[in-house]
């Protein structure tokens, strides 16, 4: 049984920490924490991602960007990263982990799955575009944990 959920991005300041606030929602059952392969550390959730977080209620202010590293891999019973080219780098760096690592976005375009594209920097729309697909790959992990 999946108890804890480890979502990992790039930075930890756009899509983790949103993508860790919407699946807690979705399932109280679980500990859901976020980490980023390349964290900018201690910095907060980016502003795009802020705003479309809280107007969809979540409450994301208290985060603080974090490092991934081998402990919370260790202790997570689910792993989901953003793109198959993060799938492939964590495997590379923690082998052990990759029993539990998986795409976010795994069950999304008919089962055929889709990586969620870092807006970071990008423009607001591009923000905008990538919350929904944070949104529907959450609600696609939803009724199978």
């Amino acid at each position: 049984m999946i108890r804890s959920i480890l979502v990992v991005c790039r930075g930890n300041v756009c899509r983790s920490p949103v993508a860790a606030a919407m699946l807690q929602r979705r399932l109280p059952h679980c500990r859901v924490a976020s980490a980023g392969l390349t964290a900018l550390v201690d910095e907060g959730v980016a502003l795009e991602a802020l705003v479309l977080a809280e107007a969809d209620g979540f409450d994301v202010t208290r985060h603080r960007a974090r490092q991934l590293n081998a402990q919370q891999l260790a202790e997570a019973d689910l792993v989901l990263v953003m793109s198959e080219a993060q799938r492939r780098l964590l495997s590379e760096r923690w082998p052990q982990a990759m029993g539990k690592v998986m795409r976010l976005g795994h069950w999304l375009s008919q089962g055929q799955g889709l990586d969620i594209p870092d807006p970071y920097r990008r423009s607001a729309a591009f923000f905008e575009q990538v919350h929904r697909l944070l949104a529907e790959a959450s609600d696609s992990w939803a009724p199978r944990l």
